[in-house]
């Protein structure tokens, strides 16, 4: 160590400019933490089938870390002087050094078929564990030793957390603008590793500083009055559900649109940012002006999350990212009212770690065992809504007057739906939401009574949860890679099956009688995909082997003709059971009944067998999200390696939010590929037949595969936008895919 040697100003301009180098080193430390979130879980998201689960299994990584970080922080500040700190510290960051560039641990192969969330923990720990906790740690650390210098402003080094926060917000906005859109993964990891050099150098000259200044007698090391336990809890729950909540409106956010960066950082930034707006003397926003603006964030939240809303997802997204930066700055406020002496500074903020793992082990590794439907997500805002001020103000009588009558609601609800199987009739979905908007409204004109408003939440999260308005639930599946609902028209027609709010197949209920069912959505006689399928088998002169990647109903295996061979790739075994099922589904036991299904991500399994296909039709949703993973041009390298020369490739591509038919063009560019796409413009008929538009592209290696369906009415060649880059394992632009379909940018 060579500290010592660095030259120094006097003590009166050193102490100067201790705020601000701490500042600096406390913004350029969240950057780096903040940066390798999303840069290192977009490394592993392939290996997961692009699943958004993998950002809240990343999420509880991260929080455990930052745990981890935080306790070796809180030995650093209570043990050792400022200077032996720092020697221990830099120590730590060159072993952490030596682990970098960062990359995915060779120790791990393919996941296992079980057990895939602690698979996944594994493989963060070994690959960035030491880093990410190192980085963690130095919040608290240099808090800690600010605290005991004897600057003015030491009296309260919570101001320093803003600082912290602020680099924080800088990363997460920085990465889906400026990082991903610019930069490979390789690049990005290298960029990184030089900022945790110029970190370890600002840190060395942190604790040089400290160091050069007398501990006085508010120190940590000379706290004696011990933290009651109660105190801790409340810390501890302050913190939890606010982690809780990024994890749940993360997951809703992005199961509809993308798994991606972009998309992932949003809530977090927002979640960072309340701590700037509420850790300081004077908060951005006061605490009765939140607590009068989270009702009407919350009420419709309360008759619109578990309802079906998401038919308005935009309108939706803003107003769960409103409902929850007003939840969050409440626990915050609260957080920070509560703060201790700086004596308690590193143990304050380690309860708080504690609640973050809290948080994140409820909402991304036990609610997914414990509900059905992600009903994790409104019990965390009603646990938010006790945050506000006056909700402990009633005890006895008085507060049950308060929340009897609407729990007693809810309760008979609940019962009228589990205990009688009371559906709604058909005809009853406009007067359903009528008493819905009738409830919302009552819950605003008992916004003033915190306790009724709390019930009344409760009611409609309750009522909305058992029934939707024309659809009643057969059944409810959630798994790894998201949630599938089985629903029966309230006409009695029609048997659906949705993940997420994404139609994935249809079936007359009459049909699962034994006749021969008649595929519809996507599938029907007419549509692209059974246009593209009847070409390529006409040109084929009959198909021998056909590969589907994505099961969904099975509806496709209705295009099966005579003695051809199907071969489904499905990566979620829930899809499998419900496709399986003649009870639900009758597509497979109809039309496909020796049909071989191969569990596991296609990327993989597709590759690794050693059949050849005439046609690969890439059919992999997860809930309105293609797995990016899936169209890049190693991807579609793989596909073709699988294919029969004259063969073809053909890819759904329909999506509410992505254009990624100019991604495809440009991966058909730069493989030699001819491309021909088509867009379904038949009136949308959906609720009545249930017979849905598609995109959907082929690619083939030769050009005579697609004579026949040149002549098809509506298919033509994919247009090119040289401005678009083809997406590559190393590289993807989702926010740009998402510019393009809104806005046409």
């Amino acid at each position: 160590m060579t500290v010592e040697r660095v030259a120094l100003p006097a003590a009166t301009n050193t102490l100067r400019l201790v705020p601000a180098l701490y500042a600096a080193t406390l913004f350029v430390s969240a950057l780096l933490l903040f940066l390798i979130q999303p840069m290192f879980t977009k490394m592993v998201l392939p290996r997961l089938g692009g699943a958004p689960t993998v950002w809240s299994i990343a999420m509880v990584f991260f929080q455990a870390a930052l745990l981890a970080g935080y306790a070796y922080a809180h030995v650093l500040v209570r043990q050792l002087s400022p200077r032996l700190g720092a020697f221990v510290h830099l120590c730590l960051l060159a072993c952490a050094g030596a682990m970098l560039p960062i990359a995915i641990s060779s120790l791990f192969g393919p996941p296992p078929s079980d057990g895939i969330p602690l698979w996944l923990i594994g493989l963060f720990s070994a690959s960035i564990g030491l880093p990410f906790a190192a980085l963690s740690a130095s919040a608290p650390l240099l808090q800690g030793w600010f605290a005991g210098t004897d600057h003015a402003q030491a009296r309260n080094p919570y101001v320093l957390y803003a600082a912290s926060n602020l680099g924080s917000f800088a990363a997460l906005f920085a990465y889906p603008v400026v990082v991903e859109p610019f930069l490979t993964l390789r690049e990005q990891s290298r960029l990184w590793s030089m900022g945790f050099a110029v970190l370890a150098v600002l840190i060395a000259i942190a604790g040089v500083l400290a160091s050069r200044h007398p501990v006085d007698s508010s120190a940590p090391a000379t706290a004696a009055v011990p933290t009651a336990l109660a105190t801790r809890l409340r810390w501890m729950a302050l913190a939890a559900v606010p982690v809780g909540l990024v994890i749940a409106v993360t997951s809703y956010i992005s199961t509809d649109i993308a798994s991606a960066p972009f998309l992932w950082v949003v809530p977090l930034a927002l979640y960072l940012l309340t701590f700037v707006a509420v850790f300081r003397e004077r908060p951005w926003v006061s605490t009765t002006s939140v607590v009068m603006l989270v009702p009407i964030a919350v009420a419709p939240l309360a008759i619109g999350l578990l309802g079906g809303a998401k038919r308005y997802l935009f309108a939706m997204i803003v107003l769960n990212l409103a409902a929850f930066v007003l939840l969050t700055l409440l626990c915050h406020a609260e957080l920070y009212r509560r703060r201790p002496e700086p004596a308690k500074l590193t143990e304050f903020y380690l309860w708080m770690s504690v609640g973050g793992v809290v948080g994140g082990l409820f909402a991304a590794l036990a609610a997914p065992h414990l509900f059905s439907l992600p009903f994790e997500y409104p019990l965390l805002i009603v646990t938010a809504l006790m945050a506000v001020p006056g909700m402990r103000a009633l005890r006895g009588h008085a507060l049950a007057r308060e929340i009897v009558p609407p729990l007693a609601l809810a309760a008979v609800a609940a019962v009228a739906r589990l205990g009688f199987g009371l559906d709604l009739p058909a005809g009853a979905e406009l007067p359903f939401q009528i008493a819905l908007v009738a409830l919302a409204a009552v819950m605003l004109l008992q916004r003033k009574r915190p306790p009724r408003f709390a019930a009344l939440v409760v009611l409609g999260f309750v009522v909305t949860a058992l029934w939707q308005p024309g659809l009643n639930r057969v059944l409810a599946v959630r798994s790894f890679f998201g949630v599938h609902q089985v629903i029966d028209t309230a006409d009695g027609q029609y048997r659906l099956l949705y993940n997420g709010t994404t139609l994935h197949g249809a079936e007359r209920i009459a049909d699962l009688a034994g006749a021969r069912p008649e595929p519809l959505t996507y599938y029907h006689p007419g549509a692209a995909l059974a246009e593209s399928v009847d070409a390529i088998r006409a040109a084929h002169g009959g198909l021998r082997r056909v590969a589907v990647v994505g099961l969904g109903t099975g509806s496709l295996a209705c295009s099966r003709r005579g003695g051809e061979r199907w071969t489904y790739y499905e990566i979620d075994p829930a899809v499998v059971a419900i496709a399986e099922n003649p009870k639900l589904f009758n597509f497979m036991t109809s039309c496909a009944p020796d049909a071989r299904i191969v569990l596991g991500d296609a990327r993989l399994t597709l590759a690794q067998s050693h059949e050849t296909y005439d046609l690969i039709v890439l059919d992999a949703f997860s809930s309105d999200v293609i797995p990016v993973h899936l169209l890049t041009r190693e991807a579609i390298r793989g596909y073709l390696s699988r294919l029969d020369p004259h063969g073809a490739l053909v890819l759904h591509i329909s999506n509410r939010y992505l254009e990624l038919a100019d991604v495809v063009a440009a991966i058909a560019r730069e493989e030699g590929l001819t491309a021909e796409g088509k867009i379904d413009r038949r009136p949308d008929s959906v609720p009545y037949d249930y017979r849905t538009n598609a995109q959907v592209v082929a690619l083939v290696p030769s050009s005579d595969t697609l004579r026949d369906l040149e002549r098809v009415p509506g298919w033509a060649p994919l247009p090119l936008d040289p401005r678009v880059a083809a997406w590559t394992d190393d590289y993807s632009n989702i926010l740009g895919a998402v510019l393009r379909k809104q806005f046409g940018w």
